[in-house]
């Protein structure tokens, strides 16, 4: 028997990298996945590969950074598979730079997208996710870099979502809900751009990793999100887990 038959899974850019590994490695064990970020295509993409291992999925357009579509892709979700017990926030947009280079409008679309987003749609997915519910959001080991140079807009938003996270953890586990953070390292576009646009610094960094290689976005990320989600985790709550090949020290 499958996992996670029954559970229906909402997992926010699931259009490709991290979030459709993860999209994939829950419909491979029985959870009915909505897929949901900025670019239809994508997604239709997601749910044709799903449907082709004979998952089933949904694919829903929608930008995290405005409220209205996020409550939109709620009730879709509810309707279209009848509630909501697993809620994946991942999608986010990245603030790079110094901080003198950091625009204020890069700065507030990373936090629009990260802890905002993931702050309304843990409300708002709350009422269905009672009883039953898991939450998984992302975050960064940019947050733990000794040398925060270049990094510091983007780890901001990322530990700001670890924040919430534990308190997520600590206010609703009474209410069934468990809420836990990973801090993922995948073959994502997203860092194959970095990698290409920094070779010199992405070597560096990349060789500081202990079992010297990437992490797969489903098989490495998306299989222990499963987990997680799965009765084997039914005890962990308000962990941040780094899913890095032992680079990052969390203690």
């Amino acid at each position: 028997m499958k996992r996670l038959n029954g559970k229906v899974a909402i997992v926010t850019g699931a259009g490709q990298g991290v979030g459709q590994g993860i999209a994939f490695a829950l419909a491979a064990e029985g959870a009915k996945v909505v897929v949901t970020g900025r670019t239809l295509k994508k997604l239709e993409s997601s749910c044709a590969e799903i449907a082709k291992r004979g998952g089933q999925a949904l694919a829903v357009e929608c930008d995290i950074k405005d409220r209205g579509a996020l409550e939109s892709l709620v009730s879709t979700t509810v309707k279209h598979y009848g509630g909501i017990q697993i809620l994946v926030n991942n999608a986010q947009e990245v603030p790079l730079g110094s901080l003198h280079e950091i625009e204020d409008e890069a700065l507030s679309a990373g936090f629009e997208s990260g802890p905002i987003a993931t702050f309304r749609l843990m409300k708002l997915c709350y009422p269905h996710l009672k009883g039953d519910g898991c939450i998984i959001n992302l975050a960064s080991s940019a947050g733990k870099r000794w040398d925060m140079s270049g990094y510091g807009g983007y780890a901001a938003t990322k530990e700001a979502i670890r924040s919430l996270s534990r308190a997520a953890a600590c206010e609703w586990g009474k209410d069934g809900i468990r809420t836990n953070v990973i801090l993922p390292h995948a073959l994502s576009p997203g860092l194959q751009w970095w990698i290409n646009d920094r070779p010199e610094e992405a070597a560096a960094y990349l060789a500081t990793i202990p079992m010297q290689r990437l992490g797969d976005c489903e098989d490495d990320i998306g299989k222990f999100v499963v987990s997680l989600c799965s009765e084997d985790s039914r005890y962990v709550n308000g962990q941040s887990i780094a899913l890095d090949g032992g680079q990052a020290f969390l203690g």
